[in-house]
């Protein structure tokens, strides 16, 4: 008769506040770009699931948005609502913030996180911290005010001690089969992988202003063998955030969509033919029936 092999496997809640790096983890942790990042805060509006299996262990890492304390419309309740229910839930949440030390709204998100949940505290861009002692002095602070189950310093854009974190994760994850495929990376469709890339290009190439009153709708997604066949409209709030978008001699739309293209050909292995277009839709994130229409 065959040994059963023990295997591990959980959920991670990836929690901190606004644009502390926590998109930019999960996409290093499951060695592929799925959520998308900007130093815009804010970027990510949907509870996103990455998948990381290794050897006998699955790790299931969520990533939630950043929990929004200032500008509370309907669109910002409803993604607050989200991180509430994802950490009632989870096996292990990972407290993330900055390596330098914990803020005023860093204590705000830890009091979200229940008593009863193991929690482990990331200290993300200690590639920023030049000086070591600094570091030592803020981990000795940190061990001495909070009971955290653990403590790892980590630079998630250099790809530093993320092995060391996966480690002391796996020790508070559940004796359990796999949920999940090996080879599987998230539970979200090429669909809405796609539309939250062009949404990600859309933060990094425009102004202030356009970001938070977009959101993009894939109307079309054709596949052809290897070839995707992608009909994407980017919704805005105001007629005068449309020539935003689009640009001098529709320059910015072209950029835009080309640098959607090229991440898309690269995370779906193969040809993508992607087609935006600019739409109005007045009032879109303070309309329950919209923002249900478009998932969120």
């Amino acid at each position: 008769m065959s040994e059963h092999k023990i295997t591990r496997c959980g959920t991670i809640a990836i929690v901190g506040r606004p644009n502390v790096g926590k998109s930019t983890l999960l996409n290093y942790l499951v060695g592929s770009k799925i959520s998308i990042t900007s130093k815009k805060a804010q970027t990510t509006r949907y509870q996103l699931l990455g998948i990381q299996t290794i050897d006998d262990t699955q790790f299931l890492f969520i990533d939630t948005p950043g929990f929004q304390l200032k500008h509370l419309n309907l669109m910002n309740k409803g993604l607050n609502k989200t991180v509430h229910q994802v950490l009632s839930d989870v096996d292990v949440v990972l407290f993330v913030i900055e390596s330098r030390g914990m803020k005023e709204e860093d204590q705000a998100v830890m009091k979200l996180i229940p008593k009863d949940r193991p929690t482990i505290l990331v200290m993300n861009k200690v590639d920023l911290m030049k000086d070591k002692n600094a570091l030592l002095e803020q981990i000795k602070t940190m061990s001495e005010t909070y009971t955290f189950k653990a403590m790892v310093p980590v630079s998630a854009k250099k790809n530093k001690h993320l092995d060391h974190l996966l480690s002391t994760v796996r020790d508070f994850l559940p004796e359990q089969p796999f949920i999940y495929g090996e080879d599987e990376i998230t539970d979200k469709s090429e669909r809405f992988l796609a539309s939250e890339i062009i949404r990600e290009k859309i933060f990094r190439l425009t102004g202030q202003e356009v970001p938070y009153s977009i959101a993009v709708e894939i109307e079309k997604f054709e596949v052809e063998g290897n070839l995707r066949r992608i009909f994407a409209a980017i919704i805005v709030d105001k007629d005068s955030q449309k020539p935003m978008l689009i640009g001098k001699d529709g320059e910015k739309l072209k950029q835009i969509s080309t640098e959607s293209r090229q991440d898309m050909e690269e995370l779906f292995g193969g040809k993508v033919w992607l087609e935006t277009w600019v739409k109005v839709k007045s009032g879109w994130s303070t309309n329950q029936r919209v923002l249900k229409s478009l998932g969120l």
